[in-house]
Parts: C-alpha cells; sequence; structure tokens
C-alpha cells in the first residue's frame, strides 16, 4: 500500500497514475473540499504528453486555452524575445495549455474513485511500528498503518521536515501577485503568452478561456509582507500605471478578494529525496520558482516516472531510480528558473539584457523548449 500525503497536482496526478498502473494507494488531504482554487497554470508538452498517455489531455484542451506564440516583451508590449511555437506543435502535435488550476484539479480528481480520496487529513507525524509497516497519525488524532509514503504536500511539506528537518525553503526576494479577469482583450492576446519586464516589475497575461484571463504580477519585496484586500487594486494600478492599457483593464476587472498574493520561493536542493520507505515528489521534494513555468509539469512527470518504476520493478532501491531518473532534469529547471528571475529584475543593465535576449536566434530558443519538454515513452 502506497499512501499519498497531499491532493494537489503531483497527489492527484500519482493517484491517477497508480490507479493505470494497479498500484494500491490512497490519498490523504488536508482540506475539507476542493473548491475554484487558485488562479492560472501553464502546462507545456512535457505535461501534456503525460495527460495524454493517462487518456485526460483532450479534456485539458477542453477546459483550458492553446498558446501558439510566447513573448518576453516590454510594458508596450514590444517584444524583447518572441517565440512562435509551430515547432513545438509539429514535434508533440501541441503546445502549451493555459488553463484554471481549479479546473485542473477538477478533472483530476474526477478521474480518481472516490473511495480513495480521504479529506481533512492534516499529516501530523509518522511512526514504524514494525518491518515494512509504518503508521500515519493525523492532527484529527486518526492514523493508518501503510507499506510506503508520498509525500506530495508541497513546499511547505510537513513529510520532508519530518525526514528531512534541516531542509530550507529560499525566499527569491520577489513576491507575485496573482487573479483571474472575466473581460476580453485584444485578438493578439487569444492564443499568446506575455510577460512584460519593466523597471524591476513584470507582468504576465494569458488567457484561459472565451472572456476569462490569468494574470500574475512580480516586484521586490520584504518576505511575508500581507495586503490590506482593500487596498491592493489600488496598489497595483499604481505600479503598473506606465504599462500597456492591457494590463490595467485586467487588474482592474479583478474582484478585491480573488487578488491572491504569495512570495516566490523554492527550496534549497535536497540530495537526496526519499528515505526509507518515504519518497518525496514536485514542490515537496524540488520546489521551483515559476520563472520557467514547469513546477505542475515536474509534478506531472514525477507521477509517470514514478508509477512506471514501481510497475516495473520490485526491488528495494525503487525510490533511487526514480530519483536517478529525474534529479539532472529537475535541478537544471530549479537553477535556470532561480536565474531568470533574477535577470528580469536586474536594476542595472537592463538595455544590455534586452539586447542579448533579442539577439539570442529563435531556433536556439525552441531547441531549449524541445530539450526540456523531452519525456521517455512508456507502454500502458
Amino acid at each position: 500500500m502506497y499512501s499519498i500525503i497531499g491532493a494537489g497536482i503531483g497527489g492527484l496526478m500519482t493517484a491517477i497514475a497508480f490507479e493505470k498502473a494497479h498500484i494500491e494507494y490512497q490519498v490523504f488531504e488536508r482540506v475539507s473540499s476542493f473548491g475554484d482554487v487558485g488562479a492560472g497554470i501553464w502546462l507545456s508538452p512535457n505535461a501534456l504528453q503525460v495527460l495524454d498517455y493517462f487518456g485526460l489531455l483532450q479534456e485539458v484542451q477542453q477546459n483550458g486555452n492553446s498558446i501558439d506564440r510566447i513573448t518576453i516583451g516590454l510594458p508596450d508590449l514590444s517584444p524583447i524575445s518572441d517565440s512562435p511555437q509551430e515547432a513545438i506543435k509539429e514535434r508533440f502535435g501541441y503546445s502549451t495549455i493555459a488553463i484554471h488550476r481549479g479546473a485542473l484539479q477538477k478533472i483530476l480528481v474526477n478521474n480518481i474513485p472516490r473511495e480513495k480520496l480521504h479529506f481533512e487529513k492534516s499529516f501530523s507525524s509518522i511512526e514504524n511500528s514494525q518491518k515494512n509497516i509504518t503508521s500515519i497519525f493525523f492532527e484529527d488524532g486518526s492514523s493508518v498503518k501503510t507499506n510506503f509514503i508520498i509525500g506530495a504536500d508541497g513546499i511547505h511539506s510537513k513529510v520532508r521536515q519530518h525526514i528531512f528537518p534541516n531542509s530550507k525553503t529560499r525566499y527569491s526576494g520577489q513576491t507575485c501577485w496573482r487573479g483571474i479577469a472575466h473581460t476580453t482583450l485584444d485578438s493578439e492576446f487569444d492564443h499568446r503568452v506575455y510577460e512584460l519586464w519593466g523597471n524591476q516589475i513584470r507582468f504576465g497575461i494569458s488567457r484561459i478561456s472565451e472572456g476569462q484571463y490569468y494574470w500574475f504580477a512580480v516586484a521586490l519585496d520584504e518576505a511575508n509582507k500581507k495586503d490590506n484586500p482593500s487596498e491592493t487594486k489600488i496598489k497595483l494600478l499604481a505600479m503598473f500605471e506606465t504599462f500597456d492599457s492591457s494590463v490595467l483593464k485586467l487588474i482592474a476587472s479583478t474582484p478585491d478578494d480573488k487578488i491572491l498574493r504569495n512570495d516566490i520561493l523554492d527550496l534549497n536542493p535536497l540530495n537526496q529525496w526519499h528515505k526509507n520507505n518515504i519518497c518525496l515528489i514536485g514542490d515537496a521534494g524540488h520546489a521551483t520558482t515559476p520563472n520557467m513555468g514547469q513546477g505542475g509539469a515536474q509534478a506531472i512527470e514525477d507521477a509517470y516516472y514514478l508509477s512506471h518504476i514501481i510497475k516495473q520493478n520490485s526491488c528495494d532501491d525503487t525510490f533511487q531510480q526514480f530519483q536517478k531518473k529525474r534529479f539532472s532534469k529537475v535541478n537544471s529547471i530549479v537553477k535556470q528558473s532561480w536565474t531568470t528571475g533574477k535577470i528580469a529584475h536586474w536594476k542595472y543593465g537592463k538595455r544590455i539584457r534586452n539586447m542579448i535576449f533579442k539577439s539570442i536566434p529563435n531556433k536556439l530558443v525552441i531547441k531549449k523548449m524541445l530539450d526540456m519538454y523531452e519525456i521517455d515513452k512508456f507502454e500502458l
């Protein structure tokens, strides 16, 4: 029996993968139910290949919006780097899908048998009761016995703290506001992602469905600061007043109480993702900043590879094999994402930075994307 702690994207995807592989499992989630949570998420072709493998791609496509062009630009929308996605579509059959995180979560939940998903089960502690059997205790006083534990409980993972108490998150020095705006923009935004770089601030835009746009705003700030919800919109409108009018329209069209603020963190890279019969996946084991749009995708890849390795191997080093397979790619993305975030907020040298980005051949940019999106092909 595998006990999956956490029902975020990584935990739910692992449950689906285990279901298809006929691996016995249960999922334990701390919240009481799922609502229309979060803002938007980008699912790049590496994630979409996994969703396709498990028969979920069509439903995701129907609930999201395809991206044909990815543009890093200046506040007036003029491009610094512009990447049409034709070569991506030619290789994989699709490009990135932008979708509401809540919509994706609903799709995943609906593909898991209800009796295997347990709510209001907040992880508390672990106790090895006998050989190959571990007791998991929850904050409501209940417990369950299991053979293996998959820690999928996010960047602030309690499972990780249990096995690696010295692990630490890193604050990037940046905070992020996210929102979903119900409005209309010019057709150039229909299938195009924009990330606009200003004076140590940036703003991202992508349509996720008809009349619905996901946006994010990033600025340098101290950690753990909070906003007065009634003042957040006014603050952001002033911060981005020199940006294209579409930016101001998106901010103004988002209800005050639906603008989310979170510091941008990642996990100081671990040398080990597992210990004994416990393995960490997704943000619990290798949280990354969102600058590469790969956080959710890498959790989805984890589920894909872990289920295959478990299915194909009955030896004691299954988790070690999983880490060996995933470690290099994941750590490369974590490092590159951290660096990209720093570059985007340079105080000095912005003109030189922009010139360098403009001079990079588009073929090279696309090649890097193609390499990142490649995954191994397995048979169901």
